[in-house]
């Protein structure tokens, strides 16, 4: 069994938000998670949200622990402060589910 997350999220510095992945990486392999899927979007025909959409991934840990775990993990805190707040402008959570 896993916990995935579908998310959509309009990046808003491409540059910036690279580096948030990449210092990211480790602590989600500390939490059992991962991308699965990773998209860039240049079109959305549908939002039901209706924030702006340019990206979209599927992240999944072990269980919602895993998860829950991961987003309060400090070092990740520190890293989303400075590197995701700034980068993206706006975040969907399309679905998530046990798997």
């Amino acid at each position: 069994m896993s916990y995935e997350l579908i998310v959509g999220l309009q990046v808003s510095d491409d540059k910036k938000y690279t580096a948030y992945r990449k210092a990211i990486a480790p602590i989600l392999l500390i939490h059992n998670g991962g991308f699965r899927y990773d998209f860039k979007v240049s079109e959305v025909l549908k939002n039901q949200e209706g924030r702006p959409i340019n990206r979209v991934f599927l992240l999944r840990f072990e269980d919602k622990a895993s998860k829950e775990a991961f987003l309060s993990n400090p070092e990740y805190q520190l890293i989303k402060k400075d590197l995701f707040e700034d980068s993206v402008q706006s975040t969907t959570i399309i679905a998530e589910y046990e798997r």
